[in-house]
């Protein structure tokens, strides 16, 4: 193995560690999207999220990041019980919704709603029954585990399509090569 000496003139200093540049660096690692979203008061909460993982086995734990200034965030939290939806390459204008205005937010969307009040995309690639296990503060972001009761994996389910992906700040899919 070879390992080349890199210069510390080649990294930003911290000096250089503004917002922009920040998110620009992050942005060159894809990830998926998923949906998170509850019935709360009877009515249909959700957001989309580009930071979800999977965490643990046992117990069986994801996570996904929520910004601090979230307005979505202090009403879905209080749901019993969250849907999380991997999201298909064909789901972005659902992904693009779920970031708009709150009242419109499902407006056309194929979506469940259990007996929990877990909601889910009804085409997603995965979908998961979930409640909060845990949030941990994390800078000017939130860091959600979320334990699960339920999953569902259709086979059918778009598969196909693979992925929505979000890179460099824009939506796209994956490519097999």
């Amino acid at each position: 193995m070879t390992i080349s000496q890199t210069s510390p003139a080649a990294f930003v200093t911290n000096q250089d560690l503004d917002p922009i540049h920040l998110r620009r660096a992050f942005g060159v690692f894809p990830s998926g999207v998923v949906a998170v979203a509850a019935s709360v008061d009877g009515r249909l909460v959700g957001l989309a999220a580009s930071s979800f993982t999977s965490v643990s086995i046992d117990p069986p734990l994801v996570s996904f990041s929520i910004a601090n200034t979230s307005k979505t965030w202090p009403d879905l939290r209080r749901a019993g019980h969250l849907g999380v939806t991997v999201l298909a390459a064909h789901h972005g204008a659902i992904c693009r919704r779920l970031a708009g205005p709150v009242e419109h937010r499902f407006d056309g969307v194929q979506a469940s709603v259990n007996e929990e009040g877990a909601v889910t995309i009804d085409d997603g690639l995965a979908r998961f029954d979930t409640s909060i296990y845990r949030e941990v503060e994390a800078g000017d972001h939130t860091i959600v585990l979320l334990r699960l009761h339920g999953v569902d994996h259709p086979a059918d389910s778009g598969a196909e399509l693979g992925p929505l992906v979000f890179h460099r700040s824009a939506f796209g899919r994956l490519s097999a090569e």
